[in-house]
């Protein structure tokens, strides 16, 4: 089986001679590569330069037998055509200079054809995938309605939400409007993605575990479930990932969204996870991403732990429970990569 095979195999829960692995993040700070261009470019302006995005992205693909690329890219640039003034400030991350605060900021917001107002990235994608020329298969991604709300309405990251939850609550017709308006713009985007050369793709909804399995339900998941049902429609045969952080609780309702493939980070353990979801749907995961700060020896016992939890079963695919930390040593990303095909292949000969 080529290297080119096994991640989509493991998509398709069909069978791979090694576990696949890919990690989130896994293009950026960690690497001097990036961290040079970095020093020379702003956050922005690596992601709106399809050429540099195309650099960064290969970077981790050409210093490592990663079996997928991810485009180099953000989850928050989709907001900026809608009218969003965003701005990445060092030592503070993310800032929105306009945050959402009333029902007629929510009226007001655009709806561009994200093909025209992403189309930095788009191009950054079918710029890669010739780079690749079919070594692996590149994911595309977009952040989830309910994170890229947050961020629109908090102005930043949270800790509390209070926002959030006060417009979610107290104006659910207004709530609603606001995740049919974004979920729209990701959908299009998403298909972009695909038109543009991504073989598959993941929903990032990193702040979901803010919430209650009850307003999971009531408030997100409808708006999750059109898109997927929208990009699955119009790209057959795509894989999609839906991926949380803190979602131990309703692991059941991401299933009923109807994703391809569901990823688990690293708070619950990974055979019980897949047990909720059902054998019949893929996981991805979950490798607490601190380990990789570990000596080699404990993270290599940790990811053989996490592979033997669940030998034998079609449709893992090796990851972090959320991206790789920044004070990572690449050479432990290395000894990881390089490990889990090797403890994953003993048996396949």
């Amino acid at each position: 089986m080529s290297r080119a095979d096994r991640f989509l195999n493991a998509c398709h829960m069909q069978s791979v001679d090694a576990t696949p692995i890919w990690l989130m993040r896994q293009a950026g700070r960690y690497m001097q590569e990036y961290r040079d261009l970095r020093s020379k470019y702003k956050i922005l302006e690596l992601i709106k330069d399809p050429d540099i995005a195309t650099e960064v992205t290969m970077q981790p693909v050409n210093a490592f037998n990663v079996d997928a690329a991810i485009i180099f890219s953000d989850i928050l640039p989709l907001l900026e055509g809608m009218g969003i003034d965003l701005e990445f400030i060092s030592g503070k991350g993310p800032v929105i200079h306009n945050p959402v605060k009333t029902h007629a900021d929510i009226e007001a917001l655009a709806q561009p054809n994200p093909e025209e107002s992403m189309d930095f990235t788009i191009e950054a994608i079918r710029r890669t995938v010739k780079t690749l020329d079919g070594k692996i298969p590149l994911i595309g991604f977009s952040g989830a309605p309910f994170t890229l709300a947050s961020y629109a309405i908090e102005g930043g990251p949270s800790k509390e939400y209070l926002g959030v939850k006060k417009l979610m609550h107290g104006s659910p017709d207004y709530w609603h409007k606001l995740m049919e308006k974004i979920s729209k713009q990701i959908s299009h985007y998403l298909i972009a993605q695909v038109g543009a050369g991504a073989q598959a793709l993941q929903l990032f909804d990193s702040w979901i575990g803010c919430l209650s399995p009850f307003d999971y339900r009531e408030y997100i998941q409808p708006h999750v479930a059109q898109i997927i049902r929208t990009v699955k429609t119009n790209c057959r045969n795509t894989p999609l990932i839906y991926f949380g952080t803190g979602n131990a609780g309703f692991l059941d309702l991401f299933k009923e969204t109807n994703p391809d493939i569901i990823g688990v980070d690293w708070r619950m353990d990974l055979l019980q996870a897949w047990d909720i979801v059902g054998h019949d749907t893929p996981v991805q995961g979950n490798l607490d991403p601190a380990l990789l700060l570990a000596p080699k020896d404990v993270l290599k016992a940790q990811a053989a732990r996490l592979i033997d939890s669940v030998k034998g079963r079609k449709g893992h695919i090796f990851n972090l429970g959320h991206g790789i930390f920044k004070y990572t040593d690449p050479g432990h990303v290395r000894e990881l990569i390089d490990f889990v095909h090797e403890y994953s292949s003993q048996g396949n000969d």
